[in-house]
Order: C-alpha cells, then sequence, then structure tokens
C-alpha cells in the first residue's frame, strides 16, 4: 500500500514530536550548563552531576525510591498475575464482578481520592507513615496495570497445551511452571516493569502514604522545585530519564530475541 506524505503529515508528526520531547532534550541539555541560571547557557559543564552526588538528601530519596520500586513492583507482579489468572481461568464465580471492580478500580480512580482513602485505612488500623506504607500503597494502584497486561496475554493462550501436558500426567502445578509461565513471562516481566515505572513517577499517593524518614525522589524534587529550579534538578532528571530508556531498549531487545528464537523453533518444527 502506498503512503503519501503530504506537508500537512510531515508537519503534524514534527509538531507532535516536538511537541512531546523537546522538553525533555531540552532538561538533559540544560543539565549540562555551567551557569546556575538553568534558562541561560554558558557553556558545557558536569559539575551538577557531581553536585548531585554529594547532595545526600537527594541520593537518600533516590534510594528510598527504589527499594519501595523494586519491592513493590515485585509483590504488584505476583498479586496481578494471580488476579489475571483467576479472571481468565475462572470465568464464573461468585463474587466475580465485584472482585474485578476492586482489581480494577485503581486505573480509573483519581490518584488524590487513592491517596486519601489509604491514609484514612493506615491511620484507622493504626499503622505509623513510612516505608511500609509507601510500598503498600504502591502495590494497591500498581497491581492493576499487571492484571491488565497479563490477562491480555492469558486471553490468546491456547490452553491446549495445558491440557496436553496433564493428559501425559503433569500436575497443574508442574504444568503452570513447565508451560504457562514460560509463555505468559513476556507479559509478567513487562507488568513488573510498567510497575516499577509507576512507582518510580508517582508523587500524589506517596505524599499521602510517605512519612519521616520515607521521602521519595518525586517528592524531594517537587519540594525543591518549588524554590526554584536548579541544574542539580535537571540532572537528576537526566539520570531518571537514562535508567527508563536503558530499561525500555533491554525489554525492546529481550523480547525482539524471544521472538526471533519462536521463529526459528516455529520453522525447525514444521521441517521436521
Amino acid at each position: 500500500m502506498n503512503t503519501t506524505w503530504s506537508r500537512f503529515n510531515i508537519a503534524s508528526i514534527v509538531l507532535g514530536f516536538a511537541f512531546l520531547y523537546l522538553p525533555i532534550v531540552l532538561l538533559v541539555v540544560f543539565s549540562f550548563n555551567e551557569s546556575k541560571l538553568v534558562t541561560v547557557w554558558s557553556g558545557f559543564s558536569t559539575k551538577w552531576y557531581g553536585e548531585l552526588f554529594r547532595n545526600q538528601g537527594l541520593i537518600d530519596a533516590a534510594w528510598v525510591t527504589a527499594r519501595v520500586a523494586f519491592i513493590s513492583a515485585s509483590f504488584a507482579t505476583v498479586l496481578g498475575t494471580l488476579a489475571a489468572l483467576a479472571l481468565t481461568r475462572y470465568t464464573r464465580f461468585r463474587g466475580r464482578m465485584l472482585f474485578s471492580g476492586m482489581v480494577f478500580a485503581p486505573l480509573v480512580m483519581p490518584e488524590v481520592i487513592t491517596g486519601l482513602s489509604l491514609l484514612l485505612l493506615f491511620v484507622a488500623i493504626g499503622l505509623d507513615r513510612g516505608f511500609l506504607t509507601v510500598t503498600l500503597a504502591h502495590i494497591t494502584f500498581s497491581m492493576c496495570f499487571v492484571a491488565v497486561v497479563v490477562q491480555s496475554r492469558l486471553i490468546t493462550f491456547d490452553r491446549s497445551l495445558e491440557e496436553a501436558a496433564m493428559d501425559l500426567g503433569a500436575t497443574p502445578v508442574k504444568t503452570f511452571f513447565a508451560i504457562t509461565l514460560p509463555v505468559i513471562l513476556p507479559a509478567i516481566v513487562s507488568g513488573w516493569m510498567l510497575a516499577f515505572t509507576l512507582s518510580l513517577d508517582d508523587l500524589v499517593i506517596a505524599s499521602f502514604a510517605s512519612g519521616p524518614g520515607a521521602t521519595t525522589l518525586p517528592m524531594k524534587i517537587y519540594s525543591q522545585v518549588r524554590l526554584g529550579v536548579t541544574p542539580e534538578i535537571n540532572a537528576a532528571c537526566t539520570i531518571l530519564i537514562a535508567i527508563v530508556a536503558v530499561g525500555v531498549l533491554i525489554a525492546s531487545v529481550v523480547n525482539k530475541s524471544r521472538e526471533v528464537q519462536r521463529q526459528r523453533d516455529e520453522q525447525a518444527a514444521q521441517r521436521t
């Protein structure tokens, strides 16, 4: 099919990409600015990265954020996968509609309401706000994203593979780990990365659930930005962008290699 690239189409694409990525490019560029004024370019320098790594407050906040993101993403992946299995494999059970609504509610719930609800819950049960409450809050709102990703893969899963394995004597548990898990593993990994990224990015819910000693990096950056943007903040944001970009690149390479290997296996099976 021939595609005609008119001037309007080209201009629309250029303006769209500029609107999306030009602010990010400017942030990265000015993170290497010699001047302390972020809007005035006075030369190339990496001194603000050095200042960033000497800022103990930002380092501590980054460490808290990384730990919260890793732990919450891991638990959310397990719970989201189990929820997706329950919704896909058991289409009829009492309370299914209620269960489905509870799983996917955070997708459409405003973050302010989610954060306030969790805050009221933690106060009601007498749980002091801190690292634990932030982690629990992130598990709560990121689990639904994992469930959506994994469920979309399970819907297209060929269950005859599981039936064949159990006909050959495999137990349901062995069938899951030997047949089902390898097939849906890319979706699980994608769900984990999505939950990890959402946790790194969260500001609103963490503001409600955090306490002393549990200040995340977005909260720290926001509190400093209110006093004025500095090249040090630009450097911190640039490092976050680089981490996310590397993660996306690695995931793309892994998925591509798995797809190529799957095609080779299918070709080998057809030849035999």
